[in-house]
């Protein structure tokens, strides 16, 4: 028995953040908002092409979240294209963002952090 791949990774907040979040990764990372089923909670899930990638939950009234925790989580990594578009997007949006390059491949990487502090990487194969 193993694991075959990573499905998808979901994210709580409250209805305000819940909206800037998903704005961000669609304006920013290029995720669409896409179907998802009638759960009896809010929230949407964000597709890269026809793969939901990024589920958003809405928080119940009775649920904190800590925004910009110190944990073991770091970041999550996204494939991507055009370098060069992206680079330019973020700086027009006035992202703040690291620029790397991964030793013997070439592959350049992106990061920054998305509206709640969760750690963004996206990828671009040399």
């Amino acid at each position: 028995m193993a694991a075959l791949g990573l499905d998808h990774y979901n994210l709580r907040a409250p209805s305000p953040l819940l909206e800037a979040l998903r704005d961000f990764y669609c304006a920013t990372v290029g995720l669409r908002v896409g179907p998802r089923p009638p759960f009896r909670s809010r929230g949407y899930w964000l597709y890269a092409g026809e793969k939901d990638v990024l589920h958003l939950t809405e928080t119940r009234a009775d649920e904190t979240r800590a925004l910009h925790a110190v944990a073991t989580f770091d970041h999550v990594a996204f494939a991507c294209e055009n370098f060069a578009a992206m680079s330019a997007a973020l700086i027009a949006q006035g992202i703040v963002h690291e620029v790397d390059e991964v030793p013997a491949s070439g592959q350049r990487q992106i990061f920054f952090d998305d509206p709640a502090g969760n750690g963004v990487e996206l990828n671009f194969i040399a």
